[in-house]
């Protein structure tokens, strides 16, 4: 199982140190969630923190971009050290994902396709063979320390069934409260990857709390 920890629920005033926490443990990517107060209602970090991470991560960079227009943006997050970019479907017109998709496989980075809990998972299928992973999110964008949605088990289980069936390789991911309890449910449903924030960075150990996510 793939553990991208989510650096939204670092503690900030030492940031290095916990990117090297990161970089010392098991966790296999670092998931950069990015909000713009618009298309969430709250506001992360953008561009400045990109550059002190892309210099101190020795994992790769996991950018989710819960924000408006990211047609605008996908690029220079690409150019900024991403090694993956996803944007919410809902966040565009249907006739944008293509196109939007294609920016981010021109700059050679990893694409994904993000849904958030009231988006049926339907709206993901047009665009399987086109992306490298799709994220379901299992709760709401925008905040950190959400209670998991149970239903999102199901959405997963849709989702690998299809890609099974299809024979993609696209990976699944799930953001939103993942821990050592769930995290066994998701992998039975056919996850691929979790983005974990509060159960690793609030734990006593974030190497004991990715190697629990990992085994569960």
């Amino acid at each position: 199982m793939i553990i991208a920890p989510s650096i939204l629920s670092a503690d900030f005033g030492h940031l290095a140190d916990e990117v090297e926490a990161l970089n010392a443990s098991a966790a296999d990517w670092i998931h950069v969630d990015v909000m713009d107060g618009v298309f969430v209602p709250n506001i992360s970090f953008g561009f400045p923190v990109m550059e002190p991470l892309r210099k101190c991560a020795r994992k790769p960079l996991d950018v989710h971009l819960m924000i408006t227009h990211p047609e605008k943006y996908v690029e220079r997050f690409c150019d900024a050290g991403a090694w993956s970019v996803g944007f919410h479907l809902e966040a565009v017109a249907s006739d944008e994902v293509s196109d939007i998709l294609s920016l981010i496989r021109a700059k050679g980075v990893r694409t994904c396709l993000t849904i958030n809990p009231d988006i049926p998972a339907e709206g993901l299928l047009p665009h399987l063979a086109e992306v490298d992973m799709v994220l379901v999110m299992s709760v709401f964008a925008g905040f950190g320390g959400q209670k998991f949605i149970p239903e999102s088990i199901e959405k997963v289980r849709f989702l690998r069934q299809e890609i099974n069936r299809r024979g993609l390789p696209t990976l699944i991911e799930v953001d939103g409260g993942v821990n050592a309890q769930n995290a066994g449910l998701l992998r039975e449903a056919g996850a691929d990857a979790l983005v974990a924030g509060s159960s690793v960075f609030k734990a006593p150990s974030i190497q004991d709390a990715i190697l629990a996510l990992k085994n569960a």
